[in-house]
């Protein structure tokens, strides 16, 4: 029988981790797992198992808008009460890095894993109150920086620590936001309102003049909105309508995942959005609420959230269809 070098012209990769990034029909010797591995194209996409927070909690954010190699994640419920902790995805698995300056949950994220940005949110009793604070990450260390000019919890948002923005939310009292701000990498402005106010929303985006609002309550909806820098257009529905919803992407290429609905459920519900309509594919494998987002359509992180009895440390990596994914062959 002819060989893999014989066949291919060089031997199997003897590796100690998987590859960060393989491409579609490389093969490798993974050395810790003893076992051969590769990288096979998904006809659709799928979700497979990611390393676990160290603290298992709900109502967090991330920052994150690149593959799903690198994430941070920060604040949200561990049960009971509120957190400031951070940690950051390597590809693999979470570390600790230090604390928010204001502990909090129910706040919205964006940037990147070593230039994050945090704002909003709400502190649990006593005392119970939203939170207008703003934090930025330089990779190492929080710092408190302008307040947003509306304090609001549930509230979401997209873009980089240089250029945001924050959509819609609870400001305290019904009906929910339709309220949006715009950072400028120093202060918040408000700018051009959401056609439909609501809380638990998704929003994701490349930056302040480019984003994609989804889902929320209440009513509990699936309404998506799409900002051009000056307003926001109604566009084509989610498939199932749900709030305390994530999401990953752009504008053009976004993924929506978990959430729950008004039956009450808590669902794995997953859609693809290609610029124009929603999709469904591949459920999450953990169904849940609550959870942050990070990363793209392609290769997007579902983190933590509620899965309905409690907080998770669940961490799932998607991968698009059409692109590698990591199998492993056994003699079977």
């Amino acid at each position: 029988m002819a060989t893999y070098k014989e066949i291919f012209g060089t031997n199997i990769e003897v590796l100690a981790s998987d590859p960060a990034n393989p491409v579609t029909g490389q093969v490798w010797y993974n050395s810790t797992d003893n076992v051969v591995k590769g990288a096979a194209a998904t006809a659709a996409g799928a979700w497979a198992t990611g390393g676990n927070l160290n603290t298992a909690r709900s109502e967090l954010a991330a920052a994150g808008n690149s593959p799903s190699t690198s994430a941070l994640v920060f604040a949200g419920e561990p049960s009971p009460g509120d957190t400031a902790a951070t940690e950051q995805y390597n590809g693999t698995s979470w570390t600790e890095v230090n604390d928010l300056n204001t502990s909090r949950r129910l706040l919205a994220g964006s940037g990147t894993s070593t230039a994050g940005l945090a704002f909003a949110g709400f502190n649990g009793p006593p005392g119970a109150l939203n939170v207008a604070n703003t934090e930025t990450w330089n990779g190492t260390s929080w710092t408190e920086v302008n307040d947003v000019n509306t304090a609001r919890r549930e509230t979401s948002g997209n873009g980089l620590q240089t250029s945001s923005l924050l959509v819609g939310g609870y400001t305290g009292t019904l009906p929910s936001s339709a309220n949006v701000e715009s950072w400028n990498g120093t202060s918040w402005t408000e700018t051009g309102d959401l056609n439909t106010g609501r809380q638990g929303l998704a929003a994701v985006g490349a930056d302040n003049t480019s984003s994609l609002a989804f889902g929320g309550t209440p009513p509990t909806t699936g309404a998506t909105e799409s900002w051009n820098g000056t307003s926001w257009t109604e566009v084509n529905d989610l498939n199932t309508a749900r709030f305390n919803i994530s999401g990953a992407g752009s504008i053009t290429a976004a993924l929506a995942f978990g959430g729950l609905t008004d039956a009450p459920a808590t669902v794995g519900n997953t859609e693809l959005w290609n610029g124009t309509s929603w999709t469904e594919t591949t459920d999450l494998s953990t169904v849940r609420y609550f959870l942050a987002g990070a990363g793209t359509s392609a290769s997007a992180l579902a983190i933590g959230g509620d899965i309905g009895t409690g907080p998770t440390a669940a961490t799932e990596e998607f991968t698009g269809a059409g692109s590698p994914l990591t199998v492993t062959f056994t003699d079977s």
